[in-house]
């Protein structure tokens, strides 16, 4: 078996989970808009575990790049940097993918 069989899959996953990760950046970034602006509130439960759950997912992550980069005039920006970085690492793997699929051939 070579590597490129055996690493594939693993890329084609890990794909699949940064692509997941993706959207539940998306969803935490467009519930705090939403909360900011009080079109849903926490007295929800439903609001409450979803924030919970998607706060828990994020949070990790984000810390330590709100720690190098504060809110640029009230703005929280890293959701964003955490999406190009996901976005970077992403292209990296189709890379190394590719270059795996051509040095099997």
């Amino acid at each position: 078996m070579s590597a490129a069989a055996f690493l594939l899959p693993v890329f084609r996953v890990l794909d699949m989970a940064i692509n997941l990760y993706w959207w539940v950046i998306i969803v935490m970034a467009v519930m705090s808009w939403l909360l900011a602006f009080d079109v849903i509130n926490m007295r929800n439960d439903f609001v409450r575990s979803v924030w919970n759950g998607v706060n828990a997912l994020t949070e990790p992550a984000l810390r330590p790049i709100r720690r190098f980069l504060p809110p640029i005039g009230g703005m929280d920006i890293s959701p964003i940097v955490l999406l190009l970085l996901l976005s970077f690492i992403q292209m990296e793997l189709g890379q190394l993918a590719r270059s795996l699929i051509v040095s099997s051939m």
